[in-house]
């Protein structure tokens, strides 16, 4: 069984690539960030309007919430350089480009409704938030994975994520407002989740072990596209104690419901090569059972002590 060239796979998949973009612009729904932000809540800072400065007391967001908001934030501040990823690996022409620009347009909203919703109900420092945009987008973003395959896997798992963590960060938020403003940013991530994974389970019937090995490479190395904010380690740490994103939310809310869709595990047409990434998947897949289970337990031996002080 050959495998593809990306020149090729570009060209096999546009077809694909232009039905499921037809797909998206039906479902997707229009809306607007200013309708979600609560204009009625703000009030000058210090500065040039001489208003207040931030304190901690300006708001009433758990600690976790605005930890994982910061990163959610930052995470999509950088936008441009993943904008430029996507646009060299799948090209700016016929649907591919157009997919790419609209993903682009789409994703700009996120950053621009958490941004003035932050700012206006004045849950984080917005000094300390502004150093941390420039200090991350001066390092910016780049891919990991070369390849069209690769790529596809890793924002088919990603988005997903981005999704589970946005809902889960609005719901910890204890306030009404930053849970439906959320809610409506993981609507997004989620049509592009299902925009991706269809595309790449069409590349499984195109080329199925060269598509298996590109999933097993990723699913086995991933990382968050915010794995370059300062002190990520930490706040990820604090994001997952609350249980807004962790281990297991990671193997049973993202990893499997994707591979299930892509029937990896039930798959007879690999090739020797698939088969062998398979079974480094699987084995892999065993070994992060065991941790996230792990996770879970001390962290509710953590809980339990702390409930008892």
């Amino acid at each position: 069984m050959r495998e593809f060239t990306d020149t090729e796979l570009l060209v096999e998949l546009e077809p694909v690539v232009a039905g499921e973009l037809d797909r998206h612009l039906t479902v997707a729904k229009e809306w607007f960030p200013h309708e979600y932000v609560p204009w009625s809540q703000g009030r000058d800072y210090n500065g040039v309007f001489g208003g207040d400065a931030w304190a901690e007391t300006d708001s009433s967001i758990p600690e976790e919430a605005r930890v994982s908001l910061i990163v959610n934030l930052l995470t999509e501040d950088n936008l441009p350089s993943y904008h430029h990823e996507i646009a060299t690996t799948f090209g700016r022409d016929a649907a591919w480009g157009t997919w790419v620009h609209r993903w682009t347009a789409e994703e700009g909203r996120h950053g621009t409704a958490i941004r003035d919703y932050l700012t206006v109900t004045r849950a984080v420092d917005p000094v300390a938030l502004e150093r941390a945009r420039m200090l991350h987008m001066g390092e910016g973003f780049t891919n990991s994975y070369e390849g069209v395959l690769h790529s596809l896997a890793y924002v088919s798992f990603q988005e997903l994520a981005t999704r589970v963590s946005h809902r889960n960060t609005g719901k910890v938020s204890q306030d009404p407002d930053c849970e439906r403003l959320l809610a409506r940013i993981a609507a997004d991530e989620n049509l592009h989740m299902l925009f991706y994974r269809n595309l790449l389970n069409a590349a499984f019937q195109l080329s199925p072990g060269q598509t298996m090995r590109a999933v097993t490479d990723v699913v086995t190395t991933f990382q968050m596209p915010g794995a370059g904010i300062e002190g990520f380690t930490r706040k990820a740490m604090t994001i997952a104690n609350a249980g807004i994103y962790d281990l297991r939310l990671h193997l049973d809310d993202v990893l499997m419901p994707v591979l299930r869709q892509w029937a990896v595990f039930d798959r007879a047409d690999l090739d020797g090569e698939g088969d062998k990434a398979r079974v480094e998947l699987s084995e892999f897949l065993t070994r992060l059972e065991v941790s996230a289970s792990r996770f879970v337990e001390r962290r509710e031996a953590r809980r339990t002590r702390q409930a008892a002080l």
